[in-house]
């Protein structure tokens, strides 16, 4: 099964279990979202990757430019260990962590939570690549991803007990929107996925294809 698969049965599976209310909710931020074309002027193929330096889940610092000394590297962009698609997606990602090694490539992904969160989130799901904490998003934004909820969507996710606030360091309506990035070790973008639904995901197969046509 695809990953866009299994994140469309548990969509579907999830929305029976909320409340109209909090459907609608959601519903009217990812339109919202979408319609305000922050998809279409994020980061784009051929464009140079902003550089950064990011805390990992351990605490050691993980800039780009170390990570491109190795060779390729996917970058991929996710809200938190809180949201369930962020999880399947990320469970996918480490199944064909092995395939992206194979291919001289390092996966590494990125999150607005803080390096407590994510070094948990780790250990949990088993995950082999590098999780990196972008606190407040800046990261994000440099990449055209950011954006923050709506209050009455923030309101929601605190009355379902999603503490932000928390987790993501005094930051709990800027999010990034999914999206993941295959960069050349010349630092350009060469294959780019990213998505005002949060419920979509790069699909892993079209990963290792953008990998596969560069060399």
């Amino acid at each position: 099964m695809s990953v866009n698969a299994e994140l469309r049965a548990f969509f579907e599976s999830r929305q029976k279990q909320l409340p109209a209310e909090v459907r609608e909710v959601m519903q009217r931020a990812t339109r919202d979202l979408a319609a305000s074309g922050r998809a279409e002027r994020a980061l784009a193929v051929g464009a140079k990757a902003p550089s950064f330096t990011l805390p990992s889940a351990t605490g050691r610092s993980v800039t780009l430019a170390e990570l491109l000394a190795d060779g390729p590297v996917v970058l991929t962009f996710y809200r938190g260990a809180w949201c369930p698609y962020c999880n399947i997606a990320l469970r996918s990602l480490q199944q064909h962590h092995d395939a992206v090694a194979a291919r001289g490539a390092r996966l590494v992904a990125v999150t607005p939570q803080v390096p407590d969160e994510s070094l948990t989130q780790a250990e949990k799901n088993g995950l082999a690549f590098e999780v990196l904490s972008d606190l407040g998003c800046e990261t994000a934004a440099r990449y055209g991803l950011a954006f923050d909820l709506p209050e009455d969507l923030a309101a929601a996710y605190t009355r379902a007990g999603i503490d932000l606030e928390r987790s993501n360091a005094g930051h709990p309506r800027t999010l990034p929107m999914p999206a993941t990035y295959v960069v050349d070790r010349a630092g350009t973008v060469r294959w780019a996925f990213v998505d005002a639904d949060y419920t979509a995901r790069a699909e892993p197969a079209d990963i290792l294809a953008a990998l596969d046509a560069l060399n």
